[in-house]
């Protein structure tokens, strides 16, 4: 089937042209790379958060209403958030490492030695493939389907990397931005009603009769202030539940399930492209 034999044939040229030069493998490389730093962005963004809301879980204020004294930390509310930031820590890690591992294979994959090896392997294929059929149909056929199994192994990581950025680029981008933003920013807020407390927490011990009945009859306001800052910290969990959720999904999808789910077509794509051949192989030798 001349039909056949050109498409298979600019199929095999293509991967000579790519894999000779590069541009798919450095494609990859740069849109894993900005990946991987966008990874550890985020995992950096969880420990600050974690370390702001941790002193806040610690910061103990003291109200003494009626000359009472009562001890508690406002922070408290916050453990929960604390929890699902540290997981959402151990997810930014995991993605960085999946990340990391794709690296890896885009390297290998763009090994010179393996390339030289996989360039001369489709060379050979061509030069087959066009070669009259009586005599070597068989090393033919295995030749082809080695040829293309290995152009798919050859090409999958580069192109799941560039296929990742693209689906980024087109749904995930403007939320991670968003996500990304809002936690900085309630790190910060969490941060400023940290060191509030503790500037009020740092008041002299030696007080002066005055100074003392001052704090007795503030002590209304401060039991309003503490009101305060537990709203505050109820603001920042709600914002904090939402947005890390958002950037657990993004990066779960992007980092995990996407890659896994290109290798399992990859794979299905491969085993494919064998057994076709494998097939056409058999009804030509039975024909003859």
């Amino acid at each position: 089937m001349p039909l056949r034999k050109i498409l298979l044939s600019a199929l095999l040229i293509a991967g000579i042209v790519f894999a000779g030069t590069g541009l798919i493998d450095r494609a990859g490389e740069e849109y894993t790379d900005a990946t991987l730093t966008r990874a550890l962005v985020a995992f950096g963004v969880a420990r600050a958060l974690n370390g702001v809301i941790s002193v806040a879980q610690g910061t103990e204020v003291a109200v003494e209403p009626g000359g009472i004294g009562v001890n508690f930390a406002p922070g408290e509310i916050l453990d929960p958030i604390n929890d699902l930031v540290e997981r959402f820590s151990w997810v930014m890690l995991a993605s960085s490492a999946s990340v990391g591992i794709q690296k890896i294979l885009l390297q290998i994959s763009a090994w010179p030695v393996f390339t030289a090896g996989f360039v001369i392997l489709l060379l050979a294929a061509l030069a087959l493939l066009w070669m009259p059929r009586p005599g070597g149909a068989g090393l033919r056929a295995w030749l082809l389907r080695m040829a293309l199994v290995l152009l798919v192994a050859r090409f999958c990581v580069p192109v799941l990397a560039i296929a990742s950025e693209w689906v980024y680029g087109e749904f995930l981008a403007e939320e991670y931005e968003q996500a990304s933003i809002k936690l900085e920013q309630t790190t910060v807020s969490i941060d400023r009603v940290n060191q509030a407390a503790e500037q009020e927490s740092a008041a002299p011990q030696d007080r002066s009769l005055w100074e003392t009945a001052k704090d007795y009859w503030q002590s209304a306001s401060a039991a309003l202030d503490i009101t305060g800052r537990i709203e505050a910290y109820k603001q920042a969990a709600a914002d904090i539940s939402k947005h890390v959720i958002n950037l657990i999904v993004i990066f779960l999808f992007q980092t995990i399930l996407l890659p896994l789910g290109g290798l399992y077509l990859a794979y299905r794509l491969a085993l494919r492209l064998w057994r076709v051949q494998y097939r056409e192989h058999d009804r030509d030798h039975e024909a003859r």
